[in-house]
Parts: C-alpha cells; structure tokens; sequence
C-alpha cells in the first residue's frame, strides 16, 4: 500500500504531464467527467442520503447538513459546471510579456500552472467537481479532502472521476481523494511538494489550516457582510435585496449577517423590510434604536456585529450616516462582500472606494459573490486577502508564470563596466 507520500508524488508527476497537454485533451477530459456524473447520478445520490442520515443521527449543525445534503438538480448543475469550465479559455501558456532586451536576447513571461494544490473543505461534496475541473483545467494535480462527513458522497464521485479520465488523456492520479484528518495533517508539512493549499469551512477551520502549515494558503476566515440601506433608495427594491441577500442561501459565505440602515428612511423601510423577513422566518436582533421602533425583537450585542450566524438571523442597525456605515463594515467585515442600496450615485461611488472588501455591490444582493456567477465556470473557493487573486477565484488564480529568456550568448558582463552595451527594451 502506498505511503501518503508517494501518493502525492504520483500526483506531482501527473501534474507535470497534465501541463504538456493542450487544451483540446484537457476539455475531452472534462466532458468525459460531465458525462459520467450525470451517468452514475443514482450513485452519487444514494452515497448522499447516507451522508446526510448519519449527519442527522450525529445531531450536526443544520447549516452544515445543508451544505451537505444533494439532489438531482444540485447533480445535473455539477454536470454543467465542469462543462462551463471546459468551455473557458486555457489560462496557461499565455504570453503576458514578449520584449527584446537587446538584439537576439528575447523575454517571454509565459503563464503556467502552480503545480500540486491540497483543497480541504467541509461538507461541500459537489466542490470535488468544481475543483477536479478547474484543477484539470488550469493544468494541476489536487489533493480533496472533504470532511468526515462527506465521505461517502466524495469517495462516489471521485470513484466516477477516475473512470472518466482512464478514458481520456489525463492520467487519474492527478486527482485524489484524501478521507482521514491524519492526512490532512501530514499534507499540511508537505510544503516541497504542494503548492497552495485551500481551505473552505468554518472559521475555526480555516484559522486552524492557517495556523499549522508553511504552504500558501489561499482563502477567508469569515464571511461577515453586510447591506446599508442608504437614505435615498428604492424601498421595494431594497427589501427585495435584503431578504434574498440573507435568506436565498443563509449558510452561504456571502450571505448578509448585519442589516446598516439610515437614520432617515429607518422608520419607513423597517416597517416593510422587518415583515418580509419574518415571513422567511428570519430571526432578527436590533439595536437600541431599532428597539426603540420594534421592542419586541431580540436586543442585539457587540457580538452580534462580529458573528458569522450561517443560519436565518440577522442582526439590524441603524446608523447617523454614510460614513458611519462605513466605519461599521470596516471594523466588524471581513472582507468578503459588501453592498449598499441606493439611488444616489455619488453615495454609491463613495461606499465603493470607502469600504474595504473583495466585492463592493450597488443595488444587488450580496449572493452574486460566487465564481460561476461571475463566470468564471466555477470556483475553488473565495479569498479576502489583498494579494491578488482576491474574491472569488476561478482558473486564473491557480496559474503563475515563468520568465524565459532566449539569448545567443549574451553575458551581464558586456552590459556594466566602463563601455557597456545598451538595452533595447523593445515590446515586440
């Protein structure tokens, strides 16, 4: 039996193959995987109900058996994604620089894929396809470890990619399935031979990943956004945003947990907005002055502002002004998505420069914050960092480059000293 070593090594040496093909080989291996998930869809279905009955019998968190729990719609819309991410252009092999330092010595910075990447996510079983397509996509081997959870569905479906790719050019072993914590915690000591790690979870999970290994880790800690309803605004288009903002997909990352509201237009819209999220039966905590109007709601806490619910709560405040907005985003976000409601353009430009966060959405839902949305066919997760790649990341955050340079013998020493030759520096 393999070591998990070696494993990850076979991993690396597919992914080194997996790079040299083009982009032909790489998209009929992703229409192969297409196929063969809608195929075995009873497979992937029957592993899943037992997934989500032991998630119900081990009394796990609501939020997250939701993440877990499939059906044929969820399937069928796997299918289309690894599809939608056959269809995107190639991110590797691009030129982004082509210049002639001098005569006969030629730059080219040419993109390339980053190698391994280790991907550790919780509950999410339809994230195995979503990754093994972009991984396959963007030329990389990958290592899924799903949660403990999940195991059932992942094992199913990653079973279902190994035999579409025995048919295709792309060798199976680029991608593998990890099942145990111990081999997540030996991957996270293998900073020689994976590349990036991306971690989607909790927070605590996230932070944990974060904490305990050297490798590059890719990805956000919480997901803490908000609405402002500004004082000049479409109430009715507002509500509408409101309510799907945070009950269209509570236990999403880019769900709203803290509802900003002026001072002005507070009175007219909570009269509307505070029904409307009810009837989705929204719990809602308010500030004092929220109270104030609606006693009967439960009071909201400083906690409050900085709690990730995942859940139908929402908290509720109403501020003095734009820039007490703001302030509020800034200090409680997590840099995650944020967006404000008004018909003011200058207010809207303003909270775009202002607030600081991945995405900055004016008039829209928060829940738009998602990589096939955006089209990037589908994601390997979202991330709040400032480096770049930033919000959700699709194929271009998982290639890099390289630098070549062509010469004919060119040597430094020719250009310093007291005669030295000149670049050109010419674009070609």
């Amino acid at each position: 039996m393999r070591s998990l070593l070696e494993t990850v090594q076979i991993t690396k040496s597919a992914a080194r193959s997996l790079a040299k093909l083009d982009h032909a080989a790489k998209n009929s291996a992703l229409e192969a995987i297409a196929d063969a998930v809608n195929n075995h869809a009873d497979q992937i279905l029957e592993a899943n109900a037992q997934d989500v009955e032991n998630a119900v019998a081990a009394n796990l968190a609501a939020p997250l058996i939701s993440r877990l729990k499939l059906n044929p719609n969820k399937v069928k819309a796997m299918a289309v994604g690894v599809r939608d991410v056959a269809r995107l252009s190639d991110p590797t092999g691009i030129r982004q620089i082509h210049r002639e330092l001098d005569t006969g010595l030629i730059l080219e910075r040419i993109t390339c894929p980053l190698g391994v990447l280790g991907v550790i996510f919780e509950a999410r079983p339809d994230a195995v396809t979503q990754i093994a397509a972009l991984a396959i996509k963007s030329g990389n081997g990958v290592l899924l470890k799903g949660g403990s959870e999940a195991v059932l569905s992942c094992e199913a479906i990653a079973k279902i990619i190994h035999k579409a790719l025995q048919t295709s050019a792309v060798a199976p072993e680029v991608v593998q399935l990890l099942t145990t914590r111990s081999e997540t915690m030996e991957i996270l000591k293998m900073d020689r031979h994976i590349d990036l790690i991306i971690p989607r979870g909790s927070n605590d999970f996230v932070r944990f990943i974060q904490a305990n290994t050297n490798i590059p880790v890719l990805g956000h800690a919480d997901g803490i956004c908000h609405l402002y309803v500004d004082q000049t605004v479409d109430i009715d288009q507002a509500v509408a945003i409101a309510v799907d903002s945070k009950t269209q997909y509570p236990s999403a990352c880019n769900a709203i947990e803290t509802l900003l509201i002026h001072r002005a237009i507070a009175p007219e819209f909570l009269a509307k907005v505070i029904p409307a999220l009810q009837a989705q039966n929204v719990e809602l905590r308010g500030c004092d002055q929220t109270l104030s109007l609606y006693p009967d709601l439960i009071p909201a806490t400083e906690t409050d502002w900085a709690t990730e619910y995942c859940d139908l709560i929402l908290s509720i405040k109403i501020v003095d002004s734009l820039e007490s907005a703001i302030d509020h985003i800034n200090t409680f976000g997590s840099k995650h998505t944020e967006a404000i409601a008004t018909t003011n353009p200058e207010v809207a430009t303003i909270f775009a420069s202002d607030v600081d966060a991945a995405g900055v959405y004016h008039n829209c839902s928060t829940r738009f914050a998602d990589g096939f949305r955006y089209g990037f066919g589908a994601e390997v997760g979202i991330s709040t960092q400032k480096m770049p790649p930033r919000g959700p990341v699709g194929l271009e955050g998982l290639v890099t480059y390289k630098y070549h340079l062509q010469g004919h013998g060119q040597i430094v020493a020719d250009y310093s000293g007291s005669n030295p030759k000149s670049f050109i520096h010419r674009d070609i």
